[in-house]
C-alpha cells in the first residue's frame, strides 16, 4: 500500500467510526444497551462504569481486526489503526474533557466548549428516550440542541431536567 491509500484508509476509518459511534450511542446504547449505559447516565463515585464494558467489547473486535489485517489484509490493519485513533480521540474528549475523568479544564470559548455543551445537554434528559447530540466529536449548535429538546419535553418525548435551559 502507499501512503495516500493509508492515509484515505485511516482517515475514513475515523470519519466512519463518528457516524458508527452516533449510531451506536442513539441506537444500541439508548436502546437495548441502556443497562450497560445507564450509569453513565446517572451520579455515581465509581471509577470504573458498566458503560466502559462497551469499550472492551469495540476494543476486542479491533484486536481481532488488527490480527486478521496482520496476516491477510493491510487495508484491515490500516482501518483498526483508524478506529483505534477514534477510540483514542474519543477518550481524550469525551472522558477526558467532557467528563474529567483524567484532567480538569473547562474550556472558555472554541470548539472544545461546544463539544462540552453538546455533551452536557445530551446529558439532560433523564432516562434513555429522546435526547440530542448523539455523537462524540462532532457537535452541533447549543442553541438548536436546546431548541430540539424544549420541543421534545413539550411533546412529551423525553423527560428533561430543569438545569437543561431547554
Amino acid at each position: 500500500m502507499n501512503l495516500w491509500e493509508i492515509i484515505a484508509i485511516v482517515t475514513a476509518s475515523v470519519i466512519g467510526m463518528e457516524l458508527f459511534a452516533w449510531y451506536a450511542h442513539k441506537y444500541i446504547m439508548h436502546g437495548w444497551g441502556w443497562g450497560w449505559h445507564r450509569d453513565h447516565h446517572e451520579p455515581h463515585d465509581n471509577v470504573l462504569e458498566k458503560n466502559d464494558l462497551f469499550a472492551v467489547v469495540f476494543g476486542t473486535i479491533v484486536f481481532f481486526m488488527f490480527l486478521i489485517g496482520f496476516y491477510v489484509s493491510a487495508a484491515l490493519w490500516w482501518t483498526a489503526f483508524g478506529i483505534t485513533l477514534y477510540g483514542i480521540i474519543y477518550t481524550v474528549v469525551h472522558d477526558g474533557l467532557v467528563h474529567q475523568r483524567y484532567f480538569k479544564w473547562v474550556p472558555k470559548r472554541g470548539y472544545a466548549k461546544r463539544l462540552v455543551q453538546a455533551h452536557k445537554l445530551h446529558h439532560a434528559t433523564v432516562g434513555k428516550e429522546g435526547g440530542v447530540s448523539f455523537g462524540f466529536v462532532f457537535a452541533a449548535d447549543p442553541a438548536k440542541l436546546k431548541a430540539e429538546l424544549k420541543r421534545q419535553r413539550e411533546s412529551g418525548e423525553a423527560v428533561v431536567r430543569d438545569s437543561a435551559g431547554a
